[in-house]
């Protein structure tokens, strides 16, 4: 699976902490294979970010993705749960 990732992600991801940017990098592994691997507890958002699916990073750091058209996903934020969502 091709990811692509947003403006706005690359400018979250710059900020993070390193140990969260390495455990960012080794769940992207599980996710590119099987995106709903049971490590990620991949789950579909509601609301206003109804087009949304979010994949844990730890207990606190979620990244937020849509699925697009051409088979590709795009990575749009990255942070705490109360940052992405």
């Amino acid at each position: 699976m091709r990811v692509k990732i947003s403006s706005k992600f690359k400018k979250q991801y710059k900020k993070l902490p390193v140990h969260i940017k390495l455990k960012a990098k080794d769940q992207e592994i599980f996710f590119v294979i099987n995106p709903f691997n049971p490590r990620l507890e991949t789950h579909k958002l509601h609301g206003r970010n109804r087009e949304c699916w979010a994949y844990s990073i730890d207990r606190s750091y979620r990244i937020k993705f849509i699925f697009k058209n051409d088979g590709s996903v795009l990575y749009l934020n990255i942070g705490t749960h109360d940052e992405v969502y």
